[in-house]
């Protein structure tokens, strides 16, 4: 990274460096870089030198290599890698913010898209002549609505104009694609016209696609869990607790305690505990009404779990920290004995964390997210509403990796625009993307890429019940990463039921 934008960044969030961490921390990317601010930013520490990075920060993230100098690595361990995990900004934020997010967004999905082949005569908008042509155009959606005569009206912009698209009734396919097209999708239209109006022949999203899949050439799984809600009179402690003696070892038959032993990573996507005043009168349903309290009995439970599973969690809605997205890594400040367990580590949400392989080949990626967007997307797709998608959370993930952005519809989610992008784009297709928040399990697969979407362990609430979600909880998919076999595996009862479900 360059020195200025170095020092530009520590400044913007109250951190000095001295001239030997600076040198240390110049050698790294800025993904990296972020990595490391976030871990100072949660040790609360203002004045950084080397001998803090060494101490506090580095320690298993350092390589050496003989014969050259101390480099920096983003490794978490030797088997682990954070790609990106968000630091908690300190930047005031301006009106102009939200007008850059936007152009990001657009500017790094426009990228994607033009990287699709039936694109013929590609044209900004300005530059659509008068007369009619073959064209094709990338934009965002501005407005959409359905004629008197049931054809499909879409407005488009980019950052040069406007034009009106029609979508024709008796073009069945591009008709069904465009009943699909929501708010503030970016797309590609191909089709006919002029500067005055675009007859649609096919709508294009950028889409996600793997070529083929990645597997890792050691024998482990990765468990995969969230929405805990430790704090609630629903949380059901039992049934947590058996999983935790499963995970170690402790429960079912040979087979089943050998395959336990044999998770070597649990993934946790956010909502760990219930918080305080998330929504009116929650403290009638609260049975630790501390959020302080809430954490120190989620470190109880966690720190039961043996010390050779590394734990990667990130917040949801529920936990302490900022409900906008993206959001960072829980903190100190409420979850101090969170930060007591070795093998835990915080990311943000969202967050890209690779499970590294061996003999230099690719390692496996995983997206997590922990997913206050898939709502609105129910409520906005209307195939996903036929289909009544609250029981098939994987159909709508579909939908976020189809558009390339985790929350695509402005005011879906709350948001903090990010400087230099649109942090809820997915710029880079995982291997595996992992949401929860609608409380059931489900897999699926997609274009190679593996979707999970994770139970929950508490009883149906008031609140899932007025939004149509239909809680599954106690069921934990089990990933083997060497042979890409997806289970799930069910703690409801004191039977260890394995269901397998996508390969």
């Amino acid at each position: 990274m360059e020195k200025t934008e170095i020092l530009k960044i520590c400044m913007e969030r109250g951190i000095l460096l001295d001239r030997e961490a600076y040198e240390a921390l110049s050698h790294l990317d800025f993904g990296e870089f972020n990595n490391i601010l976030t871990k100072i930013s949660n040790l609360n520490q203002k004045f950084v030198t080397k001998a803090f990075l060494n101490e506090k920060i580095f320690q298993e993230k350092v390589e050496v290599k003989i014969g050259i100098s101390l480099e920096i690595s983003k490794y978490v361990d030797r088997n682990i890698k954070v790609i990106y995990s968000l630091a908690n900004a300190t930047k005031k934020i301006e009106p102009d913010d939200f007008v850059k997010h936007f152009r990001n967004r657009y500017n790094e999905i426009k990228k994607i898209l033009m990287e699709r082949k039936e694109l013929d005569n590609l044209s900004s908008i300005n530059k659509i002549s008068g007369e009619k042509q073959k064209l094709s155009i990338i934009g965002m959606v501005y407005s959409k609505r359905v004629t008197k005569n049931k054809n499909i009206f879409i407005e488009i912009e980019d950052s040069t104009g406007r034009i009106n698209v029609v979508v024709s009734k008796n073009k069945a396919e591009v008709y069904a694609k465009a009943k699909d097209v929501i708010m503030d999708d970016i797309i590609a239209i191909t089709g006919s016209g002029s500067s005055e109006i675009i007859y649609a022949n096919d709508i294009i999203y950028p889409d996600s696609f793997l070529h083929e899949k990645n597997y890792l050439g050691r024998e482990e799984n990765v468990a995969f869990i969230s929405d805990i809600h430790v704090g609630s009179k629903m949380f059901l402690r039992d049934n947590f607790q058996r999983f935790i003696h499963w995970i170690n070892g402790e429960v079912g038959d040979e087979k089943q305690k050998e395959e336990a032993l044999k998770v070597k990573y649990l993934l946790v996507t956010g909502d760990t505990i219930d918080g305080v005043g998330v929504f009116p009168n929650q403290e009638e349903l609260l049975e630790l009404k501390d959020i302080k309290e809430q954490y120190k009995t989620l470190a109880y439970y966690l720190g039961q779990i043996r010390k050779d599973v590394k734990i990667i969690l990130c917040p949801g809605q529920h936990d302490s920290v900022r409900i906008a997205e993206p959001q960072p890594a829980i903190g100190r400040d409420y979850a101090e004995p969170l930060y007591e367990l070795e093998n835990l580590i915080l990311v943000s949400n969202p967050a890209i964390i690779e499970i590294i392989n061996e003999f230099g080949k690719k390692g496996i990626r995983f997206l997590m997210y922990h997913g206050a967007s898939l709502i609105h997307y129910v409520n906005e797709i209307e195939s996903l509403r036929m289909i009544k998608a609250h029981d098939t959370p994987s159909k709508v993930v579909r939908e976020m990796l189809k558009r390339r952005h985790l929350a695509t519809i402005h005011s879906s989610v709350t948001y903090i625009p990010t400087e230099a992008e649109d942090m809820l784009v997915i710029k880079e297709v995982p291997d595996v993307i992992v949401t929860a928040d609608f409380h059931r399990a489900d897999i699926d697969l997609y274009n190679n890429i593996l979707i999970v979407c994770n139970s929950c362990w508490q009883s149906t609430t008031p609140f899932e019940e007025k939004v149509g979600n239909h809680p599954d909880p106690c069921k934990v998919p089990l990933l083997n990463l060497k042979t890409r076999e997806i289970k799930i595996l069910d703690f409801t009862s004191k039977e260890n039921n394995l269901e397998c479900s996508a390969k």
